[in-house]
């Protein structure tokens, strides 16, 4: 399980050096997820239309390694956009990946830019 959390790393926009085309924002139903793979990782992608925004963050739950986090329910906490298991309803902010429920366990999280209708996600490499 180590391994598998491992390849996930949060990318800062500053540091990102890949910006990945997603798909279009067709693609991505509104407020809620949807997954694509970038080399070995899943990556959940949220169009959080109600807050004119867009978050991506790692599809694995760290909680049981379930790849279930593009089903999960969006809402938010005290303002923080923020993304439920659908399994274990463990909750992470959607902003910096931390665990709302107070637990060890945090996310990854990456940019999201949009361009005309094109999403692309950061990534280090």
């Amino acid at each position: 399980m180590e391994e598998l959390l491992s390849q996930y790393e949060t990318v800062n926009l500053s540091a990102v050096k890949i910006w990945f085309k997603a798909g279009s924002i067709k693609d991505f139903p509104s407020n809620r997820g949807g997954c694509i793979k970038y080399k070995n990782k899943q990556i959940a992608i949220f169009n959080f239309e109600r807050r004119n925004e867009w978050y991506a963050c790692q599809n694995a739950c760290p909680h049981k390694m379930e790849m279930v986090l593009s089903r999960g329910m969006t809402g938010s906490t005290d303002g923080i956009p923020k993304i439920a298991c659908p399994m274990h309803k463990k909750t992470f902010s959607l902003v910096d990946g931390s665990n709302l429920n107070g637990d060890d366990f945090k996310i990854a999280t990456y940019p999201v830019k949009i361009e005309g209708n094109e999403v692309f996600v950061g990534f280090l490499e």
